[in-house]
């Protein structure tokens, strides 16, 4: 891509507070784009080959959207959590096996995706986000989910095809969670946490596709306190 099409982009981001550049085969990060550091507000760059992202992203102070979906990173840089204002952060189908250790720093944090990514385990920082609203782990490899998560504050957390054996009884305790997936993993019924059904917020239990039937589940004790909630919730958006 030319410098004169560059060129004619960065220009109507001064103006709209937004940069999209998709799908151009691009390698790296647009270094242009920290002229307009103090007045971008959202930044797109899905579907092209960029590697890593340059440290040069703490600068971006007004930003709110970051989207690179379908790029090449493995990691990214702790600069990254220097950005107070962003609110989501699109980052499916990369290559990333971990978080910045400062990454509950991004305290404005409201929709974060990970879906297609090489997670092991359910990034610990995640607790630390107050705001946290929706998290998509789905796609990753994650085989347990620790104690940790019972401080997670998102309303939805989303971990459908993972190979997930274990469930930490803690998740009942997050304070805010309504939504859970936990969608074709390797689940037996015997590690579900009971705890789910009978004293957690979880109105939508989504377990389709493991190691056992669906109809099982009714049987588990709680499972009757949860059907309250689940028609409940779907009283309230119907």
């Amino acid at each position: 891509m030319g410098n004169s099409a560059l060129k004619a982009h960065l220009e109507t981001a001064q103006k709209t507070g937004v940069f999209q550049l998709t799908g151009k085969g691009l390698s790296e990060f647009p270094e242009d784009l920290q002229k307009l550091a103090s007045n971008l507000r959202t930044i797109d760059l899905s579907n092209n080959k960029i590697e890593t992202l340059p440290p040069l992203m703490g600068k971006f102070s007004m930003l709110k959207s970051l989207t690179l979906n379908h790029n090449k990173l493995t990691a990214l840089p702790e600069e990254l959590c220097k950005l107070k204002k962003l609110e989501t952060l699109h980052l499916n189908g990369n290559q990333l096996t971990h978080l910045p250790a400062a990454f509950g720093q991004l305290a404005a944090l409201k929709t974060l995706s990970l879906s297609g990514n090489k997670l092991r385990t359910v990034p610990a920082q995640l607790c630390g986000l107050r705001h946290l609203d929706v998290v998509d782990l789905s796609r990753n490899q994650i085989q347990s989910v620790p104690d940790t998560v019972g401080d997670l504050q998102a309303i939805e957390l989303n971990l459908n095809q993972n190979q997930i054996s274990q469930i930490s009884p803690q998740i009942a305790h997050c304070p805010r969670l309504k939504v859970l997936r936990l969608e074709e993993n390797c689940l037996e019924l015997s590690v579900l946490p009971q705890s789910i059904l009978s004293d957690s917020q979880i109105s939508l239990l989504a377990v389709e596709g493991n190691l056992f039937e669906i109809k099982k589940l009714r049987e588990l004790d709680g499972y009757d306190k949860y059907m309250e909630r689940f028609t409940a919730t779907k009283k309230k958006f119907a």
